[in-house]
């Protein structure tokens, strides 16, 4: 199938499916005039692709996984698990820095509302 049929199939635009041949997560055959061409295979890595960016993964972490699915075997998937772990930390820890961050901000807010509420009180009792 050409890329258009692939991009319709897997739920996709086009430019993804060329980004993802570019960062060398999706590969194609070119017929003689230089057009991709794609088996039915394609359409679910396309949908895993997917499914790893929308676990927040960058594309070259997603590059360092697909070895798991190319060559399946108990290191590559010990590989993958380790990788996933990583991100899961790393996620978590932003995570952690995302609430000190959302904390402080509600500090500041309970400061500017008693500011404000002191205001207030000030302009009337004049």
């Amino acid at each position: 199938m050409r890329i258009g049929e692939l991009a319709e199939r897997a739920g996709v635009s086009v430019r993804s499916l060329r980004y993802y041949e570019e960062q060398k997560l999706l590969t194609s055959t070119r017929s003689a005039s230089g057009q991709r061409h794609y088996t039915d295979y394609e359409i679910e890595r396309v949908r895993f692709i997917q499914s790893l960016y929308a676990a927040g993964l960058s594309s070259r972490t997603i590059a360092e996984l697909l070895p798991c699915v190319d060559s399946p075997s108990e290191e590559n998937s010990d590989a993958a698990l380790d990788r996933m772990t990583q991100e899961r930390d790393r996620l978590s820890t932003h995570i952690a820095e995302l609430v000190r961050t959302r904390d402080a901000l509600d500090q500041l807010m309970v400061s500017a509302r008693t500011y404000r509420d002191q205001l207030q009180e000030a302009t009337t009792s004049v």
